[in-house]
């Protein structure tokens, strides 16, 4: 009977203690299970080797109750750190080596511990703490080093393994080792709005929402919380902050002044056929490009020469922007240098004469330039490097030269002012013994003739 007290008395403590928790959304844990009592070496006719000697030896030295025989009751503290108190009975049988009669046993400690791997299923620790252990009537307080872990099969739900070494204080008290296994529940965490979040976490605790939001909610299940969708409502687009776009143009339906119609952001969502940058709503030549100053329809150019009537000192003969619109018998230096500047850079492909499809907008660039001083005549010359022979290098500057003629002529030069003429390798600007000389030594020059 007064072991049966010591023994209530314990699970009475343990029920009103502020113990270990597994982590900080379900704050107490309650573990139930079974322990077993290894008092070798440490019994009697000890010491009988090493403490580890035999540790795994279940049929010679472990004391098994096979019933419930330990409860705890934990809880959380913060960073990886919990407090534990335990209860536990059992029956002593065997006493390291020796056989005694049924002793009782009952255990009461308290233990901070350490979790190793936060939000792990697999939960190592380490601990430390005390308590009081009875052997039938003998009694003494404990130091205890505790290693476990847990392994959670849910968020709530997992298994304890723990073995702790139980050093006595008082000589009449052997030390021991106590295992104990068992189930471990998590539980205690608050979830005001029931949405599965608890409120440590949840950014809006009185509102149902998601996970993926904090527990915020997204009413119109657009895939953007209500506090920054500014369409909380209509479903919509996360580069709109939740608003739609019906019309598909990248302007927000609240913020596009032709919603149902394609259109462009920099006309508030309205199109503009002509790509002159000026509505179709607001453009008298929607459909020909013109100056938003002329209400979107083109200034005249009655020469064609790219100078603007209004701008242009000879309207009726076409000229050059350079000299207003009027035209002129040679081209300058400057435009010279600019001409060959372009023609330095076209690439054909190797060994050949036609054009690498990137050049194609380089002889364009010339072309617009012959265009423009259609009383000059040029001349045309192709280079090569030293690679190969001069015969072959020569045929090659020749073609070269031709081809690029040829493209001029079928682009609206005329070909009377054009001639093409090859010096193949003899006339190089560069050395020919680095793969850089050559490069500069294979190019199409152009001269006035």
């Amino acid at each position: 009977m007064k072991n049966l007290s010591r023994l209530f008395f314990a699970m009475l403590l343990l029920l009103s203690f502020n113990a270990n928790a597994q982590d900080s959304n379900n704050p107490w844990a309650i573990g139930i299970g079974v322990n077993a009592v290894d008092f070798y070496p440490t019994g009697e006719n000890a010491p009988l080797g090493e403490y580890f000697d035999e540790f795994f030896n279940f049929g010679d030295h472990y004391n098994v109750l096979p019933s419930l025989s330990s409860i705890s009751v934990s809880r959380y503290l913060s960073d990886g750190f919990t407090l534990t108190a335990a209860g536990t009975i059992n029956k002593i049988e065997n006493f390291g080596d020796a056989s005694v009669s049924d002793l009782s046993y009952y255990g009461l400690d308290g233990t901070i511990k350490y979790n190793f791997l936060k939000a792990s299923t697999f939960d190592p620790y380490l601990g430390v703490g005390g308590g009081y252990t009875w052997v039938d009537d003998i009694g003494a307080g404990t130091l205890n080093g505790t290693l476990g872990f847990n392994l959670w099969f849910s968020e709530n739900i997992g298994l304890n393994i723990q073995t702790s070494y139980k050093h006595a204080f008082e000589d009449y008290l052997s030390s021991h080792f106590q295992h104990t296994a068992g189930l471990v529940i998590k539980f205690g965490g608050k979830d005001t709005d029931g949405d599965g979040i608890y409120d440590k976490d949840d950014a809006c605790p009185d509102v149902p929402g998601l996970e993926a939001f904090n527990g915020c909610p997204d009413t119109d299940g657009d895939g953007i919380e209500d506090s920054k969708d500014d369409c909380p409502n209509e479903a919509g687009l996360a580069e709109f902050n939740g608003c739609p776009d019906t019309d598909g143009d990248g302007v927000a339906d609240k913020n596009d002044d032709c919603p149902t119609v394609a259109g462009l952001k920099a006309l508030n969502g309205c199109p503009d056929a002509d790509g002159d940058g000026v509505a179709d709503n607001k453009d008298n030549c929607p459909n020909v490009a013109g100056p938003a100053a002329n209400n979107g329809c083109p200034w005249p150019d009655t020469d064609g020469d790219g100078v603007l009537d209004k701008d242009d000192k000879c309207p009726n003969e076409a000229g050059t922007v350079a000299n207003n619109g009027c035209p002129e018998i040679q081209p300058t230096p400057e435009v010279m240098k600019t001409l060959n500047e372009y023609a330095r850079t076209i690439l054909f492909d190797t060994g050949k004469s036609s054009f690498k499809q990137e050049s194609l907008q380089t002889l364009a660039s010339m072309q617009a330039i012959f265009k423009e001083y259609p009383r000059a005549d040029f001349t045309i010359a192709g280079h090569t490097d030293s690679v190969g022979s001069k015969s072959s290098n020569q045929l090659l500057s020749e073609r070269r030269a031709n081809a690029v003629r040829d493209w001029l002529i079928a682009n609206g030069i005329d070909g009377e002012r054009l001639t093409a003429v090859g010096h193949g390798e003899e006339k190089p600007i560069d050395t020919n013994a680095t793969a850089f000389g050559r490069k500069n030594n294979r190019r199409v020059e152009v001269t006035l003739k």
